[in-house]
């Protein structure tokens, strides 16, 4: 397998690409249906490990869950991937993820795939994962890599691998919509020690030319070098915004003036005034493309707060989310709402 990897690294370099013109990202968009959905984890894993490991991944309630997103008008999911899942079983990995597309294809569904991230838990480890905190929004979450690139070097070899090795196996599956390449880069105070990461991780993918465009989406306006790196290197414009319609009002005035497609890939915080009935009819006004945070509660618990100690009850108005595991709806008007919006 080194073998086949290093001809992989060796041959994909010498044919990197730029990024698509502005045309063909724009005639990508008008090929597409407009995007609406989800950034899905089904409820049965705390993190992005236990949803990919073999022992606990799951295609009975991915295949249940993704019908409670079928049944609302919802055609984009987009999911995080990790890679320690990789490192451990490359070849059952992807097998895992042929599975989880075959799944969602049955439904409709194309999926926005997520390799690297900056938010929360910053320790991992392959095999049996942490049950979650009760209560505790995100308790299990992981970073990825985390802190381990500081100290360890030598990890971003097997990055590079893994990332190579994932886009040239699917590079040409119409069943994903797009490359995520990096989440929030910068964040939980990692600043600028994700740099080079992020500069790899975008040569990497050039040089295997995926078929489906690439993107790093904008988070944080105060993070200006980030932004503009990012900016110039995505095929389609990404950006995450849980605020409310003022504040998403601007970030659209703003981001339209690049001529690219724009596609929202976080939003919905109920206590934020960020909801589906505030958000939606402004997404598709503008023909942005809208993947809210959390499809089904479950042991990632973003139903719950950010940042909450725990030990309290549910919440009467929801963070994030929009199921329960059974399939019935936190609030059934926003269910009417969406299969409206999604007609």
């Amino acid at each position: 397998m080194k073998a086949m990897i290093t001809l992989l690294l060796c041959s994909s370099t010498l044919f990197a690409q730029s990024r698509w013109p502005a045309e063909k990202a724009n005639k990508w968009y008008q090929q597409q249906p407009w995007m609406t959905g989800a950034n899905f984890i089904p409820s049965t894993a705390v993190n992005q490990l236990e949803m990919w490991q073999g022992a606990t991944f799951d295609p009975a309630t991915i295949q249940r869950e993704l019908g409670y997103a079928k049944a609302i008008g919802f055609n984009t999911m987009r999911v995080y991937l990790h890679h320690v899942a990789w490192q451990e079983d490359a070849a059952g990995f992807k097998a895992r993820i042929q599975r989880y597309l075959e799944i969602a294809d049955d439904d409709h569904i194309k999926t926005i795939f997520v390799f690297f991230d900056d938010c929360w838990r910053d320790q991992y480890q392959a095999g049996t994962q942490p049950a979650p905190i009760p209560g505790v929004h995100n308790s299990g979450w992981l970073k990825d890599p985390g802190g381990y690139i500081d100290t360890n070097p030598a990890l971003m070899d097997t990055l590079q691998w893994y990332v190579k090795d994932i886009l040239t196996t699917f590079r040409k599956d119409e069943r994903i919509a797009m490359w995520d390449l990096y989440n929030e880069p910068g964040h939980f105070g990692h600043g600028d020690k994700s740099w080079p990461l992020l500069k790899n991780v975008v040569a990497w993918a050039r040089a295997v030319q995926p078929e489906q465009p690439i993107t790093i989406g904008i988070w944080n306006k105060d993070f200006v070098a980030f932004n503009q790196f990012q900016l110039e290197n995505s095929d389609v414009i990404t950006f995450h915004n849980y605020r409310d319609t003022a504040s998403l009002l601007a970030a659209i005035d703003t981001l339209k003036t690049y001529q690219r497609p724009v596609v929202c890939t976080e939003y919905m915080k109920r206590p934020n005034n960020s909801t589906f009935i505030t958000h939606l009819p402004i997404f598709k006004a503008n023909n942005i493309g809208a993947i809210n945070w959390g499809l089904v509660a479950g042991k990632t618990q973003t139903n719950y707060p950010q940042g909450n100690k725990g030990g309290e009850p549910e919440p009467a108005i929801w963070y994030h989310d929009i199921f329960r595991p059974d399939g019935s709806p936190f609030d059934e008007n926003e269910i009417v709402f969406i299969k409206q919006m999604n007609e």
